[in-house]
C-alpha cells in the first residue's frame, strides 16, 4: 500500500506511542507532539499536491481486494481535510505550550490529543461505512477523555452531555450500518454508489442511509439536533475547545458530503430537506448567539450556524454550491479554531469569560484586538477575507437555483454574525475593563500561543487574498464529488463490477 495513503494514520499513532513512551519528560513530549503534528501537516499538504492533479489514490489493507479489504481513499476533498487536520493540530500543540495553570495541562494531553488526530483522519480516508464507525469510536473515546481532562464539576456537567448525545448518534449509526449490509450485501462505499446508482437496492437500504444521515446531523450540530455543542464546547480547556471547534463538527459535515453526493447524488427529497435543514441550522444558530454573554457561548452558537452555510452547499447539490461548501470547510475550521483560541487568551487577560466583566483588551494588548478583528471580520462575511467568497458564493449558488429563501437567511445569518462580532469588539476590547485598566493581568508564556493565531490568521488572510487558486481547487474537489464513477473506479478498478 502506498506510504503516503496511510501516513495520516501512522504519524499521529507513532506520535501518541512515542508520547506514552516519553510522558516523564514533560518537555520531550511537548517536542515530539510538535513534531507529529508537523509531520502530518507536511504529509497532508503532500496528498493535496497529489489529489490537485486528479488522482484517487485507493488502496486496500490486508491485501484483500474491495470490497472485502479495508480501504482507504485520498482524493479532493479528504487530502485538504487531512492537511487542514495537521494545521489546526499544530497549532493546538503550540497554544498548550504556553505557560497555563489549567490542571488540563497535564502529561495525558499530547497522546489523547494524537489519539483524537487518528481518528478524525481515518474518517477522513476511510472508503467504507464500517470503518467509518470505527474512526467515529476512535475520535470519540479521545474527545470524552480531552473534554473532562482537568476535571471540575462544571466541566463534567458538561461531559455528560456531549457523551450522551453522541453516544446515541454513534448507536444510531451503528444500526444503520448493519441494516445497510443486511439489505445491500456491502459497507464499500464505492459500491454502494454503484449499487445505488444501478437501482439494485432494495427500499430498506435507503432507510438505512437516511437514518445514517440522521446520526450523522447529530454530530455536525444540525437542527434541530445541536443543543450538546454550546453546553459543551466552551468549557473545556481552550486548546481543546478550539480543536473541537474547527474539526469535530466538520467529520459529520464531512461525512454528510462523501455518503449524499456518492449514494444519493441526485436532486431529490433528501436534498430539500437538507435545504430546509440547513436554513434553519443558520437562523436558529446565530440567534442562539445573539442571546448569549460569555465570548466562547456565543462562538458555539456560530459553529452551528456555520455549519448550516456547509449544508446548504450539500443541498443545493450544484458544482457552485458544492465547490461552496468545501470552500466554506476549509476557511471556517481555520478561522473558528483561531477564534476559540482567542477567546482563550483574552479570558487570561481579564480573568472572566463573561463580556460584562471583560474589558480594556484595545489598549492592554492591541495585538489581539488585531488578530482578533481579522477570523472575526472573516466569519462575518466582510470582504476581503475568507468568509466573503465562502458566503457570496453559497448566496450566487443559491440565487442560480431559484433558492430565494435560502439565499436570504443566508445573507441575514451574516448580518448578525457580524453584530455579535461586534458585541465582543465592544465589551471585551473597546469597553473600559471594569476594574481599571491597571487591574488587567500581564500573562507571561504566550509567546508560542501568539504564533500561532498570527499563522492562523495569516492563512486567513492569504486564503480571501489569494481566493482565485482556493476556489480553483474548491471547484475541482466538487467535480469529483459531481461525478463519483472516478472514485468507484479508483476502489473497485475499471470499469465498476
Amino acid at each position: 500500500m502506498n506510504t503516503l495513503l496511510v501516513s495520516p494514520l501512522l504519524i499521529p499513532l507513532a506520535t501518541l506511542v512515542l508520547c506514552l513512551l516519553a510522558r516523564r519528560s514533560p518537555r520531550l513530549v511537548g517536542a515530539l507532539s510538535l513534531m507529529g503534528s508537523a509531520a502530518l501537516t507536511a504529509a497532508g499538504l503532500a496528498l493535496v499536491s497529489i489529489a490537485a492533479g486528479g488522482e484517487i489514490i485507493a488502496g486496500q489493507a490486508g491485501g484483500w481486494a474491495a470490497p472485502y479489504g479495508i480501504t482507504l481513499v485520498i482524493d479532493r476533498l479528504s487530502a485538504v481535510m487531512v492537511a487542514i487536520t495537521g494545521i489546526v493540530g499544530l497549532a493546538t500543540v503550540l497554544v498548550a505550550q504556553a505557560r497555563d495553570t489549567d490542571p488540563a495541562r497535564g502529561r495525558d494531553f499530547h497522546p489523547l490529543l494524537h489519539g483524537l488526530l487518528v481518528g478524525v483522519c481515518g474518517a477522513f480516508i476511510t472508503g467504507d461505512v464500517f470503518n467509518l464507525y470505527v474512526w467515529f469510536e476512535v475520535l470519540l473515546v479521545g474527545s470524552f477523555a480531552l473534554i473532562v481532562l482537568g476535571g471540575g464539576r462544571r466541566r463534567l456537567s458538561g461531559t455528560v452531555v456531549y457523551v450522551v448525545l453522541n453516544l446515541v448518534a454513534t448507536m444510531m449509526f451503528l444500526l444503520a450500518a448493519g441494516l445497510l449490509y443486511g439489505a445491500s450485501g456491502s459497507l464499500n462505499m464505492a459500491e454502494l454508489a454503484h449499487l445505488f446508482a444501478s437501482g439494485e437496492v432494495p427500499a430498506t437500504a435507503n432507510a438505512a442511509v437516511g437514518l445514517m444521515l440522521v446520526a450523522f446531523s447529530i454530530k455536525a450540530a444540525l437542527f434541530p439536533v445541536f443543543g450538546w455543542l454550546p453546553a459543551s464546547y466552551h468549557l473545556a480547556w481552550t486548546p481543546i475547545s478550539a480543536l473541537f471547534a474547527g474539526l469535530l463538527t466538520k467529520v459529520g459535515v464531512y461525512a454528510l458530503i462523501r455518503l449524499v453526493t456518492l449514494l444519493w447524488p441526485d436532486s431529490g427529497i433528501a436534498h430539500e430537506v437538507l435545504l430546509w435543514v440547513a436554513c434553519a441550522t443558520m437562523l436558529i444558530g446565530v440567534l442562539g448567539a445573539a442571546a448569549q454573554t460569555e465570548v466562547r457561548r456565543i462562538l458555539s452558537f456560530h459553529i452551528v450556524s456555520q455549519v448550516g452555510y456547509m449544508i446548504l452547499g450539500l443541498a443545493l447539490a450544484t458544482p457552485l454550491a458544492l465547490a461552496g461548501a468545501v470552500f466554506y470547510l476549509i476557511h471556517h475550521i481555520v478561522v473558528k479554531a483561531n477564534l476559540f483560541f482567542i477567546g482563550g487568551i483574552a479570558a487570561r487577560l481579564t480573568g472572566a469569560e463573561r463580556l460584562a466583566a471583560m474589558g480594556g483588551l484595545y489598549a492592554h494588548a492591541p495585538w489581539l484586538a488585531i488578530l482578533f478583528a481579522i477570523p472575526a471580520l472573516s466569519l462575518a462575511g466582510i470582504p476581503p477575507l475568507s468568509g466573503f467568497w465562502a458566503k457570496f458564493v453559497l448566496v450566487k449558488a443559491s440565487l442560480d437555483a431559484s433558492a430565494w429563501i435560502a439565499a436570504t437567511v443566508a445573507l441575514l445569518t451574516g448580518i448578525f454574525t457580524l453584530l455579535s462580532m461586534s458585541k465582543i469588539w465592544n465589551e471585551a476590547f473597546l469597553k473600559p475593563y471594569p476594574g481599571g485598566e491597571g487591574a488587567l493581568r500581564r500573562v507571561a508564556g504566550l509567546r508560542p500561543a501568539l504564533w500561532a493565531i498570527s499563522a492562523l490568521a495569516a492563512m486567513t488572510l492569504a486564503i480571501g487574498l489569494l481566493a482565485g487558486p482556493v476556489m480553483d481547487y474548491a471547484s475541482a474537489a466538487a467535480e469529483q464529488l459531481a461525478a463519483p464513477q472516478g472514485y468507484i473506479d479508483a476502489v473497485l478498478g475499471t470499469p465498476a463490477r
